[in-house]
């Protein structure tokens, strides 16, 4: 992997068995030859984002973990980055698609797959707002998300103000009639505009506190603060 450093090591996710992860060795990581990310407007600072174990996607992989494999069920993970939450599930046997729009995502993703000796999963472009400029899926050899899903998750995803709406857009999008939205949001700012933009869809909202690092089963890690939402469509609300 040229132009940036890794590292690897086994990550303890409470409930399943240790998972190794290939990482960014740290924040400072950056390669982008081809300017691909910069067509998607994904600066230099925020370039090594994906690559890095968040708190947030412990909890969220933590919680998956926990959820009964129901056979049929379509599970989508947005922005998901190293994708822990997702290779928990699909290590469980659930249908799991991993989604983001960063070019490396879905080569870290095969990585980690070796490394576990795992079998191939599902991986597509997931992309809510428009790129900066016209760098498409195709270009990336990726598809893109598409379909419904029964249950669609993410970890600390409301980082940015988005005023049109688009993260709740795409998440309607690709909610199937019943489904179950799960964010783990680390008390952003944001998230009170992003509840009015889901409850505008049709999605009800229940939250739950989250304070505690037992996510990853580390005594080192700080306590944990945010929040763990969860949305439904109500009754009667039509499909978007």
């Amino acid at each position: 992997m040229p132009g940036y450093q890794t590292k690897q090591e086994s990550i303890a996710v409470a409930g399943v068995a240790d998972l190794l992860i290939r990482s960014l060795l740290d924040r400072q990581q950056y390669a982008d030859p081809l300017g691909h990310a910069d067509r998607l407007g994904i600066s230099s600072a925020a370039w090594p984002l994906f690559g890095l174990l968040w708190p947030s996607g412990a909890h969220l992989a933590a919680r998956l973990a926990l959820r009964p494999v129901t056979a049929g069920d379509r599970i989508l993970e947005i922005g998901c980055g190293l994708a822990l939450a997702s290779l928990v599930g699909h290590r469980r046997g659930a249908d799991v698609t991993a989604s983001d729009c960063h070019p490396l995502a879905g080569t870290f993703l095969l990585e980690n797959l070796r490394l576990n000796g795992l079998l191939p999963m599902k991986y597509r472009h997931g992309q809510w707002g428009a790129p900066r400029a016209s760098l498409t899926s195709q270009v990336l050899a990726v598809a893109p998300v598409d379909g419904l899903f029964d249950l669609i998750i993410g970890s600390d995803l409301l980082y940015e103000r988005d005023a049109g709406g688009y993260l709740a857009g795409f998440i309607d999008t690709h909610a199937a009639v019943g489904a179950e939205v799960w964010i783990i949001d680390p008390d952003r700012g944001n998230r009170s505009a992003f509840n009015r933009q889901m409850a505008g869809l049709g999605f009800g909202l229940q939250e739950e506190r989250l304070s505690d690092s037992l996510a990853l089963r580390d005594a080192n890690l700080p306590a944990y603060k945010g929040r763990m939402l969860t949305y439904r469509r109500l009754a009667g609300m039509a499909h978007g």
